[in-house]
Parts: C-alpha cells; sequence; structure tokens
C-alpha cells in the first residue's frame, strides 16, 4: 500500500466547500470521484484543510492509499474530467506515516478587499466601499501577531482541544485595485481568518475602538468579534510541509 499527496486549486464559487458532502458538491469529492473512475477502483482522499463554501485556493492537499500502480498520465486525465474550477497541479508519493492535515507546518491566507466597483474581482474579493484607517487595520495586525489565544474568533461548536495559534506572518498591504490581508500560521480555527478581517475592518471604519481589540482577544467570546467578511474574499494560498516527508 503507498500513500500519496495530490496537489490541487481551485475556484470555490460553485462549491459547498472543500470537504466532501453527502447532499451538496464539494471539491474533495469531485476528486474522489474522478480518481475512482481513472484508477477503476473507490479512491477516499483524506483532507489537508476544511475551506468553507465559497473560498478559493491556490494550493491544498489530500491525500489517498492505493496499492495500484500511479500511471504517469494521472494528473492530466484527472484535470480532463475534473470540475472547470478544479486543477490538479501534482501527485507525490510520500511516507506511509504522513498526513495531509497533521504534518503541514503552516498554512497562509489571503483575503482581498476593492472599494470600488471591479467585475473582474468579483467573485474572488470583498467589495467593501466604505472609508477604512490603513493605520488602525496595520495596528491591529499587529496586536493580533502579540497573541496566541484565538477563540473569540472562532465559531461555536467546533471541536478542538485548544484555541491556541501562532501567527507567524500578518500584513495589509495596499495593491493598485484593492487591499490584501495576509496572514501565516501554524494553524487556523474555524471562521478564524474571516473574523480577523472582519473585526478588523469594523475597526478600522472606527465602528469598534482599537484600544478594546485587547479586551476582545481576552474575553474569548466570539459575540463580540465581526464573521461577516465574505467568503469569496478568501484564498488558501499555501500549505507548507516537511520536507523529509515525500519520497523523490
Amino acid at each position: 500500500m503507498s500513500r500519496y499527496f495530490i496537489e490541487l486549486a481551485y475556484k470555490g464559487s460553485h462549491f459547498a466547500g472543500f470537504q466532501k458532502q453527502p447532499n451538496a458538491i464539494g471539491v474533495q469529492g469531485c476528486v474522489d470521484e474522478a480518481f475512482s473512475t481513472i484508477l477503476r477502483s473507490t479512491i477516499e482522499t483524506t483532507t489537508s484543510s476544511r475551506t468553507d463554501s465559497g473560498v478559493h485556493s491556490l494550493q491544498n492537499y489530500l491525500h489517498f492509499d492505493t496499492e495500484i500502480d500511479i500511471p504517469e498520465t494521472l494528473v492530466y486525465n484527472a484535470n480532463a474530467i475534473l470540475h472547470k474550477d478544479i486543477v490538479i497541479k501534482n501527485i507525490r508519493k510520500v511516507k506511509p506515516e504522513a498526513h495531509s492535515r497533521f504534518n503541514a507546518l503552516s498554512r497562509t491566507y489571503e483575503y482581498i478587499i476593492y472599494q470600488n466597483k471591479n467585475p473582474f474581482l468579483q467573485e474572488t474579493g470583498y467589495f467593501y466601499p466604505f472609508p477604512l484607517d490603513i493605520d488602525v487595520l496595520h495596528k491591529s495586525a499587529q496586536l493580533f501577531k502579540e497573541n496566541t489565544n484565538f477563540q473569540s474568533f472562532c465559531k461555536r461548536h467546533v471541536e478542538v482541544t485548544h484555541y491556541y495559534c501562532d501567527i507567524l506572518h500578518i500584513e495589509w498591504k495596499e495593491e493598485e485595485n484593492y487591499l490584501k490581508f495576509s496572514v501565516k500560521g501554524n494553524r487556523f480555527l474555524r471562521g478564524m481568518v474571516r473574523a480577523l478581517v472582519g473585526t478588523s475592518l469594523q475597526i478600522a471604519r472606527g465602528k469598534i475602538k482599537l484600544e478594546n481589540l485587547q479586551a476582545i482577544i481576552d474575553s474569548n467570546d466570539c459575540q463580540q468579534v465581526d464573521f461577516s467578511a465574505d467568503a469569496k474574499g478568501l484564498t488558501l494560498v499555501n500549505v507548507e510541509y516537511p520536507k523529509e516527508i515525500f519520497i523523490s
């Protein structure tokens, strides 16, 4: 039995999330069906990061086990029959104990906000036509980096053993036509990135005072946080793994 990592990208606009679901179309389910068809064997993958409905990814991973010899044409054949908004980028053999979720060292997300009408960002950005204090956005990002307990930024009814996350990098950048929020961490809680964005926007609009942000973080109360940032503005851009889990 051999284990393989599937590297893929997708536009999440037309999917009910990344994870396979019984009564909706998920990215994982589409991949499982395509691989099962090509390999003529039931393939059931395991997910790396469960992005929500509407969220996109430039790099995400699945893994699966099989005794079948993987043909060199598998990537080409899978892309030929997969949904047009999914692309398989690579398939790599890994060590038997490697896990696409638990071996991830970090994940990086980006969130795009545009403030002027732009038809080219309608499906991949969040239209937010309000004045924002950019300096306040930078200050809120720095405060997030100084903290590790993000229970306030996690949706309720989530099965986790703890709420601690290490923010390795976080910043806001002003691009030519949009604002880009980037955050890299060792792990993220459910809804956490959109909550960081939504709450930061409220602070930058003056709806929440910057001096109250630390108290909100310390409250462990998700009702004090804004989760309303639209899913379509969020993209998982990178998942990092230790090199030694891959077999050359």
